[in-house]
């Protein structure tokens, strides 16, 4: 399991794939949802929609 790098939270596979989609796919270290919204300054709301936004899309990352 990873964990978050800012706060040891386990994260879930979505926050996984979303940092990923957002830092680059090469990414090795993750930021649970609540410490993502902060480091880009955006809320946890905005994230949720576009982890939808981006299954709907059909992005790999969220399969």
């Amino acid at each position: 399991m990873k964990v978050c790098i800012n706060c040891d939270t386990m994260l879930k596979k979505d926050e996984i794939a979303l940092c990923k989609k957002i830092l680059g796919k090469n990414t090795k270290q993750f930021l649970c949802l609540g410490c993502l919204s902060e480091y880009l300054n955006t809320d946890e709301e905005i994230l949720l929609d576009k982890i939808e936004q981006f299954k709907e899309e059909g992005c790999t990352l969220f399969l």
